[in-house]
């Protein structure tokens, strides 16, 4: 009998007689490949989402989320896909189902069926059942009709099966299911191939194609934004375990619509991508060595048929594939494990030539068949060049995400939170992926599996199988008021006051009488001292960090959203002396005769960008004479706090909600308060004044920043204050991913200059301060900096020098803790986290030289003469 590789060779070999086009890209008469001469789109970055989720969910809460990022799409290219679908819905039974390739085809010239059913579908397939899509044209008005979308479902003749084995030689054991297996999907795969060739991509006319193959999946894509897509088709209702969507199209390589949009498929998987990569040729030409040949000529219809060649024909593990695309290096190869070192040499030795060379965010939706289980795999490029999020929710019901943007994520949860009170507004975790780590390997996992009974499980691994969990050992929301817990009164206290109060109670309370005391803090207002009361007690509670008893932190923070809402939309009603209200609906105001009014800004119908955008109305409120702001409702809004123009020295903007990318930059003199987590590209080019995040912060935070001070509770992602100059003066209470201030040139901390506090901590589910397993676990640390300074809570030595890659590890001189003092001091005003904490180690309390360790430039060698040479002189 033939061995796994022999099959695989022969697998291989069968598909020499594909139509395609030689390293996916035809040469035209000049011999310039096509695909070179597609007009470069202008960068923006697509919008992508992904949702897990242990029962099945409706469209339309992806629809939210994918609303929410219309701003990263162009209305060229929208699609989505959903694994772990509802039998029902589509007329089968959940065997069918299981068992039938679910063969989805757009058919743009109806004509076109007919021949494509009987040259392509009937010959090898036994068709169970078939239906047509539902469609609402008139729903909207999109510029390029949407294809008919037909369903069937199919099972592989034994005939057509007998028939490959005989031809190609393949020899199987009785029993051999896998195999077996290996060679339907072959079938399937080979199948698909020729249909595009045949009608879409081969010739100027475009009549049809495959949408997806797979078993329990189904992709639909159309030439507009991915929420068309669910609108068009009337899926708003349709159920599935996992979804992706997407917005734009492939930024590399021949667009041909609506085939062009993501996702692109194989045969069980569905991939979108955010970014592009320069070696597209080359991984053609890997391709094509194994007779795999793009039709669509895009860079992300090779990613995932990469990722099918490694899966499904090779067998690799997840794992295994997720290093072939994303290999491990330079420091975090040296820490792998021996063993694994070993493995991930060969795979990097045999396939680093076809690796995505670029910026890249893969987003796959996979009906995984051997277990079987479905999957929502979120991957990152090794140097993290675009923005990803991950976040998990774990309750009755588990559900789990990948996005471009946190605050997508928060659109969904929102979206469920209003239908099903077994989901609440707040994820329990947020994080982002380090790619090409030993920590987590850029890669995250959701996978929902059948348990006995017939619920479904979620668990949630990083790339090497470690299990990602949250708090859920405290109980998940319900609202109910027992009649054994009375209601308490709320007292007639201070906002700090009534803070401490209500965090005496939460040690018994449960969540039905939190709700009660919002609900009496909404009611008792009476005036703006009471509003004000109300504003500032539950800013307190949502910015501190302490023990809820009970009570899970993400719910708490729900109810505390909901309070907020409530008390704000009492000012929107009546008329205040020292409150003004501003929304998208009414001509912005002027503050009263004092000019001292708080303009309290509703961000609901406002543009995340724009004209008639949040960003360019605090503008006007601003030179309308307001000097404070409270910004509330806020869903990804872009560009907050810019455009103030220069000495907006006494400017205070505070953020609630789900602020979007660029808040702060530009600022010169405002000082902004985020409560909650910010995004991408906080404070880049800040001049002066002051931020404040109660949470992490994104991707570039404070790029090419000049000034200021920044504090931040939690952590920030990759590359923070990078290019920054001058003297901005930041704090860090978490850690950051790796290039944190690379090509620093912020001059002697000393002498005025600039520098990074990093203190390596986090709190735990109980409200403490702990330190993080490791102050800095990336690379790069302080890259080729010529000027300033990176002082690190690292008392047991854990940074190495192999993390530096241009500065050098110097004590900590007196001057050094006097100049960085005063912000440790500031830090514990703002996030409650003592100076005195932060110098205990090990329940010993140390000298500050023997906690922190600072990080300067290294002089060049020529820099260095030169100075030897003029001291010599003198």
């Amino acid at each position: 009998m033939l061995t796994q590789a022999e099959i695989i060779n022969r697998v291989i070999s069968s598909r020499r007689s594909l139509p395609g086009l030689e390293l996916g890209a035809p040469a035209l008469a000049d011999g310039r490949s096509q695909q070179l001469l597609r007009k470069s789109e202008a960068e923006g970055g697509c919008g992508v989402i992904g949702i897990a989720c242990s029962e099945k969910i409706a469209a339309r809460h992806l629809l939210k989320a994918l609303e929410q990022m219309r701003n990263r799409g162009n209305g060229k290219g929208g699609g989505i896909a959903a694994v772990g679908l509802d039998a029902e819905q589509f007329g089968v039974t959940k065997e069918v189902l299981e068992r039938d390739y679910l063969l989805t085809v757009a058919y743009l010239d109806a004509q076109a069926r007919a021949e494509v059913e009987r040259a392509h579908i009937e010959p090898l397939f036994e068709i169970d059942h078939l239906r047509t899509l539902p469609h609402c044209p008139e729903a909207l008005e999109l510029q390029v009709r949407p294809p008919e979308v037909v369903q069937y479902f199919v099972q592989v003749k034994s005939s057509a099966i007998a028939d490959f084995m005989k031809v190609h030689a393949l020899e199987l054991a009785a029993g051999t299911e896998t195999k077996l297996a290996l060679i339907e999907d072959e079938l399937v795969y080979q199948m698909g191939h020729r249909l595009n060739h045949a009608f879409y991509a081969s010739t100027g006319q475009r009549r049809a194609f495959v949408l997806s193959q797979g078993k329990n999946m189904l992709v639909v894509k159309l030439v507009g934004y991915g929420d068309d897509v669910i609108r068009y088709y009337s899926l708003e209702d349709v159920r599935a375990h996992v979804w992706i969507g997407h917005h734009r199209y492939p930024t590399k390589g021949r667009v041909w619509h609506p085939g062009g949009a993501h996702p692109f498929v194989a045969v069980h998987e569905a991939l979108v991508h955010n970014g592009d990569f320069a070696n597209y040729s080359s991984i053609c030409e890997y391709l094509s060595q194994r007779n795999i040949h793009p039709l669509f000529l895009t860079d992300t219809e090779v990613s995932v048929l990469l990722f099918d060649l490694l899966k499904r024909t090779y067998g690799y593990p997840l794992e295994y594939v997720i290093e072939s695309l994303a290999p491990t290096t330079e420091r975090d190869f040296t820490l792998l494990p021996d063993e694994k070192q070993e493995i991930y040499r060969l795979l990097q030795n045999s396939h680093m030539h076809s690796s995505p060379d670029g910026p890249w965010f893969f987003l796959i939706a996979q009906s995984e068949q051997s277990r079987p289980a479905c999957r929502l795999i979120g991957i990152t490029d090794t140097s993290m060049l675009r923005p990803q999020v991950f976040a998990l929710q774990q309750g009755q019901v588990a559900v789990g995400f990948a996005a471009s943007e946190k605050q997508a994520v928060d659109a969904a949860l929102e979206s469920l939170a209003e239908e099903d009170q077994r989901f609440w507004s707040r994820a329990d975790r947020y994080w982002n992926a380090r790619g090409g780590s030993h920590t987590d390997g850029g890669a995250f996992v959701f996978t929902v599996s059948q348990e006995p009974g017939g619920s479904a499980r979620l668990e949630c691994t990083d790339k090497f199988g470690k299990p990602v969990t949250t708090n859920i050992d405290t109980e998940p929301p319900s609202f109910q008021l027992s009649g054994s817990n009375p209601a308490p009164r709320l007292p007639d206290l201070s906002a700090d006051q009534l803070f401490s109060w209500v965090k005496d109670g939460l040690s018994t309370w449960n969540y039905g009488q939190l709700q009660s005391v919002l609900d009496q803090l909404a009611s008792s207002i009476t005036g703006d001292a009471d509003l004000k009361r109300a504003i500032d007690l539950l800013t307190l509670l949502m910015d501190g960090r302490y023990p809820t008893g009970s009570l899970r932190n993400s719910a708490l923070l729900s109810l505390l959203d909901k309070g907020l809402s409530r008390v704000v939309g009492q000012i929107r009603q009546s008329s205040w002396t020292d409150f003004a209200f501003a929304d998208a609906d009414h001509p912005l105001p002027h503050p009263g005769e004092t000019g001292s009014q708080i303009a309290v800004v509703d961000a609901h119908g406002f543009a995340p960008e724009g004209g008639k955008s949040l960003a360019r109305a605090i503008v006007g409120l601003y030179q309308n004479g307001f000097r404070h702001f409270i910004v509330v409702h806020a869903k990804g809004h872009r560009f907050i706090a810019n455009g103030l123009g220069p000495n907006s020295q006494g400017t205070v903007i505070h953020v609630y909600g789900s602020s979007g990318d660029y808040l702060g930059s530009g600022i010169d003199g405002a000082e902004v308060i985020v409560h909650g987590h910010g995004q991408d590209q906080l404070a880049q080019i800040m001049k002066s004044g002051k931020l404040v995040v109660h949470g992490d912060v994104g991707q570039t935070f404070m790029y090419s920043a000049k000034g200021g001070s920044a504090f931040v509770r939690g952590n920030a992602a990759g590359r923070p204050l990078i290019n920054a100059v001058g003297s901005p003066r930041v704090v860090i209470n978490g850690t950051c991913l790796d290039y944190l201030a690379e090509s620093f040139m912020a001059g002697d901390p000393l002498a005025n200059g600039g520098f990074v506090i990093v203190n390596g901590i986090t709190f735990n589910d109980s409200g403490a301060l702990v330190d993080l397993p490791e102050p800095y676990p990336g690379s790069n640390l302080f890259s080729l900096a010529s000027g300033g300074a990176v002082y690190i809570r690292d008392p047991h030595g854990k940074v190495s020098n192999e993390q530096l890659n241009g500065g050098a590890f110097t004590q900590l001189q007196e001057a050094d803790w006097e100049l960085i003092k005063p912000y440790l001091e500031e830090n514990e005003r703002l996030f409650a986290i003592p100076c005195t904490s932060l110098l205990l180690v090990d329940g010993l309390a140390l000298p500050p030289e023997r906690v922190y360790r600072k990080i300067r430039p290294v002089r060049t060698s020529a820099l260095q003469a030169e100075e030897a040479w003029v001291k010599m002189r003198a």
